[in-house]
């Protein structure tokens, strides 16, 4: 659609350009005027301005005229709705919206670009809202960003698997990618693609095929999510544990209303005297109620339950466990600020 309202709007400004030269090249071979006052008489006469004539015309002239002025006529009718329609269909402030959301999306930093708003990409949105996450949604299908306009904060209409698609969702200023494409083969280009445009960004990748998750891998992905393996495990593990499941939803973003049970926070964040400094040391169970549950080293291995003679290097991270005001008492003493 969008196309063929180009091509119309094309096509109008050809016409009127047609009608000024026709006008110019008439006027001057016709009556004998010079070429400024032949655009002179083409443009007093397609305008219907009413200024006086150069000097009299002779009947091939007048004639001339009013060809012109019906032909010009017609053009501008044909003109006028062309705009009309442009205008009520909403392209105009549709364009105009498209060029203030690019903008908005330029002062973005350290934000998740989403591609994709299917099923998966749905769920994903909503939970990384939950967690007050900037998200940037690239959907090629302009009804599903009609469809969650509303919803959205920032959204490209746009085929991802294109590089200036993604340059425009700020992919270079972006932390992590996630796409949920129903087909691995344009998922695996978008990960070549993002990858070649940050090096250092986070990817996560949705699959259907089991053949093609090494070659997402290999590609670049940092994390395959198999969507028939999700389902499966899920499934048996309501049968095989339903208890661990249900506590695991309660910590999870699913459950909204116990939404930051869990947190994470990395030795950077801590004040300095604390920092080199053990588990023990921090004494968070005494101080605010919460239970350090894991720790991140720098490498990125996680430890279930650290010792308290863990010691809290640089670029570790403790994932601590506590009701909605121990962590916010956890955030005071330690001076840390939220969205």
């Amino acid at each position: 659609m969008r196309k063929i309202f180009k091509y119309n709007l094309y096509r109008a400004a050809f016409l009127l350009f047609l009608v000024l030269l026709t006008g110019t090249l008439g006027y001057h071979y016709i009556e004998k005027f010079t070429w400024i006052d032949s655009l002179y008489m083409t443009m007093i006469t397609i305008t219907t301005i009413g200024f006086g004539e150069v000097r009299p015309l002779d009947f091939e002239g007048k004639l001339f005229t009013i060809v012109l002025i019906t032909f010009s006529i017609l053009v501008y009718a044909y003109s006028f709705t062309i705009l009309s329609e442009f205008m009520l269909e909403g392209h105009f402030f549709k364009n105009l919206n498209r060029r203030r959301m690019k903008n908005k999306i330029a002062k973005l930093s350290g934000h998740t670009v989403l591609i994709g708003l299917g099923k998966h990409g749905k769920e994903a949105y909503k939970n990384l809202k939950q967690n007050r996450r900037s998200v940037v949604v690239v959907e090629k299908d302009p009804s599903k960003i009609e469809e969650m306009e509303e919803k959205l904060d920032y959204y490209l209409e746009g085929d991802a698997t294109k590089d200036d698609v993604l340059l425009a969702a700020g992919i270079r200023n972006a932390s992590v990618l996630i796409s949920t494409l129903p087909d691995d083969a344009d998922n695996l280009f978008i990960i070549l693609s993002a990858r070649q445009l940050h090096p250092g960004i986070k990817i996560i990748t949705l699959a259907t095929n089991e053949n093609t998750e090494r070659k997402l891998k290999l590609a670049g992905a940092d994390h395959v999510v198999m969507t028939y393996r999700i389902g499966g495990e899920y499934m048996a593990s309501l049968v095989t544990s339903p208890e661990l499941i249900n506590f695991l939803r309660l910590l999870s973003v699913e459950n909204p209303e116990h939404e930051h049970l869990i947190e994470k926070i990395d030795v950077k964040e801590l004040p300095e005297e604390y920092r080199n400094k053990t588990i023990a040391d921090l004494d968070l169970r005494r101080k605010t109620g919460v239970t350090i549950i894991g720790f991140k080293t720098p490498e990125g291995q996680y430890i279930i339950n650290p010792p308290a003679d863990t010691v809290l290097i640089e670029g570790a991270s403790i994932i601590v466990l506590g009701q909605p005001e121990q962590i916010n008492a956890l955030n005071r003493l330690f001076h840390i600020e939220r969205d």
